[in-house]
């Protein structure tokens, strides 16, 4: 047997039915306050800025990552794939 019920109701009257919490004020000052802090960091969203950021690590942070690659790459960066006719 395959019951459907309907129930047409706001948000806010199935909130109060179920005993669920009015977070609407919360909602609202979390967002409030993403905003000013996106609108406050909107400068280091420019490509001038982060090149210079990015720079500032220099070669170091590429040989990092290529030594990543490498260890990542196991046998295979060795020539070495594992099988018998290889040898």
């Amino acid at each position: 047997m395959k019951v459907n019920i309907e129930i047409e109701c706001t948000p806010e009257e199935a909130r109060s039915f179920l005993g669920l919490p009015d977070v609407t004020a919360l909602n609202e000052s979390l967002m409030t306050e993403m905003q000013k802090r996106a609108e406050a960091n909107m400068d280091q969203l420019d490509p001038e800025v982060l090149m210079r950021q990015w720079s500032a690590f220099g070669g170091q942070m590429t040989n990092q990552f290529m030594e990543l690659m490498r260890s990542a790459a196991g046998p295979a960066a060795d020539g070495k794939t594992g099988s018998s006719k290889d040898r």
